[in-house]
């Protein structure tokens, strides 16, 4: 089989891996929420060593994942699992202390945004990461007109999908005890939000 490759992760993961070496610095093992082609996964694994690094994807989408995993190994690069935001199956099992994520948020649907931030704030301990990166509008505008054509061509292809605005996703984050950190600019029009779980938050909304 050969492996699936996304031009857009080959393009991105320097830049992020920048921001991740230091927002990641304390941590110890990563989970990532959609690890589509596996090159995000393999890149940062083999750059950042003292980390395990979790993938993980839809079932459907698994054997495109573990193919590249499999032919990249690592050490501290640990077989990927099927995760569903909309299924428990797998997410009480995970451990991990810093959670990341790349072009996703504005694929899924919203309900499914705000099940990933509960997630999320259940699954990390107090001072714990989720590093989400993509495109995001800010105080309901688009930061640039290629996002907004981006923007129409996602609704275009499903009405549920689209770019999220950072002030909504702060409301469904805060209400799962996770503020946000760090919003980072980077290249072509996109950002990386860092949000960090606060300290002694319990209460978690039901699913």
């Amino acid at each position: 089989m050969q492996a699936a490759y996304s031009e857009a992760a080959e393009r991105n993961k320097w830049p992020i891996l920048e921001k991740l070496h230091t927002l990641l610095a304390s941590s110890k093992s990563v989970l990532e929420v959609g690890s589509g082609t596996g090159q995000h996964a393999v890149y940062f694994a083999s750059a950042l060593p003292y980390l395990i690094w979790q993938p993980s994807e839809l079932p459907d989408k698994l054997p495109m994942l573990s193919n590249r995993c499999l032919h990249h190994p690592a050490e501290n690069l640990v077989r990927p699992i099927a995760l569903d935001i909309d299924n428990d199956h797998n997410w009480i099992a995970i451990q991990a202390d810093a959670v990341f994520t790349a072009n996703t948020l504005h694929i899924i649907h919203w309900p499914q945004v705000c099940k990933l931030f509960i997630r999320v704030g259940r699954l990390l301990p107090a001072n714990g990461l989720f590093c989400t990166y993509g495109p995001f509008n800010t105080d309901g505008r688009y930061t640039s007109e290629s996002n907004a054509q981006f923007d129409n061509w996602l609704k275009n292809r499903d009405v549920n999908s689209g770019i999220r605005d950072i002030y909504d996703l702060q409301y469904s984050a805060e209400q799962n005890s996770l503020r946000l950190q760090e919003n980072f600019e980077m290249p072509a029009n996109n950002r990386l939000l860092a949000w960090r779980k606060l300290a002694n938050e319990a209460v978690k909304p039901t699913l």
